[in-house]
């Protein structure tokens, strides 16, 4: 059907407000759609879990009425100590043993087997000094004697000494005596074997 005039002119109308209104919905921003999130920041993903770390290495402590092993420390053995021991103890006692009826040699070589050779002759010697082996064959003395270990003093690599503690009873014409003593003996170690290498009285020397 074609339109008159007037009706061409409202039909224009209209189609001027519908693109002006297609315009403006194109042009302005659409304010149903939910706004972009800007400056957004991301989480960070959990983190794996952390490798543990292996546990400090420490030496254990002993155990209750554990014993320790003090030789590691000590330049010679738990055997050698012994040994020393034995030898001082013995050659200590020989000591101050003796009869008149007895010269230098008997005496010494009673200890051959306890002592160092050049210790064997100096106790030899000691005996048959004059004035001491006088006064033993006048008075016709006996001697027996023990011995008993106190402390030990020093020790090296090859060498200890014991404070030794000796009890002395003496039976002689006048009658009988007894006594005490403390003396450092001192004792080497001799390819393998300790021997008793001097006796001096505790005070003389090194304390």
């Amino acid at each position: 059907m074609e339109l008159n005039p007037r009706q061409q002119k409202l039909a224009f109308a209209v189609i001027v407000v519908i693109l002006v209104g297609l315009g403006v919905y194109l042009v302005l921003p659409d304010t149903t759609a939910a706004p972009r999130a800007t400056n957004a920041t991301a989480t960070p993903p959990a983190p794996d879990a952390a490798t543990p770390a292996p546990p400090p290495v420490s030496t254990p402590a002993p155990e209750a009425g554990s014993a320790v092993n003090i030789y590691q420390w000590l330049p010679f053995s738990r055997q050698d100590l012994v040994s020393a021991a034995a030898a001082t103890a013995q050659a200590a006692g020989y000591y101050d043993t003796f009869s008149y009826t007895e010269n230098g040699a008997s005496y010494a070589n009673r200890m051959s087997n306890l002592v160092t050779s050049q210790y064997q002759q100096v106790l030899e010697s000691d005996y048959n000094t004059y004035g001491v082996a006088k006064q033993r064959t006048e008075d016709k003395q006996i001697s027996t004697a023990t011995a008993v270990i106190n402390s030990l003093r020093s020790f090296g690599t090859s060498s200890l000494t014991f404070v030794v503690t000796i009890s002395q009873h003496t039976r002689q014409v006048s009658g009988t005596s007894s006594s005490t003593g403390q003396y450092a003996v001192t004792v080497v170690n001799t390819g393998g074997r300790w021997q008793v290498d001097q006796i001096q009285p505790a005070s003389a020397g090194n304390q």
